[in-house]
């Protein structure tokens, strides 16, 4: 869980630092900068082909009693087609790939735990995935909503520390579209 935890400031770090490009993206209206949550550099910093980042939004401790961090993001041509044959049927094995261990870790008892569960927004699929540290019980929870139209897959993704509060991201970020 440390790990993850480094990995997630120091890629909070980069963004920030990114941040100095000006390659801001337009912040989500249901998580308005008025309300704490500040829109990242999304123009240059995703380069996978077929993934198209609409906007991108963040909220600190500082800022949010829930601070957390919300994408609006689309897939294209076949990256639309994987992604959404994998959040219909097999959404935990995103969930084994939120909760990787390094390779030289993975041969010591998993620190965590993952579960996966479907939740609905309007007739709108969802998916949560929730993974709980077994010794102090800290918990990261994504939400993603999705839906895909013709040759492209729309996606809000919301993580947080919170399960009901990244579903309420979620949903405001899908809101936002």
């Amino acid at each position: 869980m440390r790990s993850r935890l480094r990995l997630g400031a120091l890629a909070l770090g980069v963004l920030l630092i990114a941040g100095c490009a000006d390659h801001f993206g337009p912040g989500l209206v249901q998580l308005a900068a008025g309300r704490g949550w500040e829109p990242l550099p999304i123009q240059n910093w995703v380069v996978n082909d077929g993934i198209n980042p609409k906007a991108m939004v963040f909220c600190t401790p500082q800022d949010c009693e829930r601070p957390g961090v919300a994408a609006l993001l689309s897939f294209e041509g076949r990256e639309a087609a994987d992604m959404a044959k994998t959040l219909a049927l097999d959404p935990a094995r995103l969930a084994r790939e939120f909760s990787k261990r390094p390779k030289a870790k993975q041969a010591a008892k998993p620190a965590s735990t993952t579960t996966v569960s479907r939740f609905k927004q309007d007739g709108t699929n969802g998916i949560l995935v929730e993974i709980r540290a077994k010794e102090g019980g800290r918990l990261a929870s994504t939400a993603i909503l999705y839906a895909r139209k013709d040759n492209t897959l729309a996606m809000a993704i919301a993580v947080t520390d919170d399960s009901q509060a990244a579903q309420d991201f979620a949903r405001a970020t899908w809101a936002s579209r």
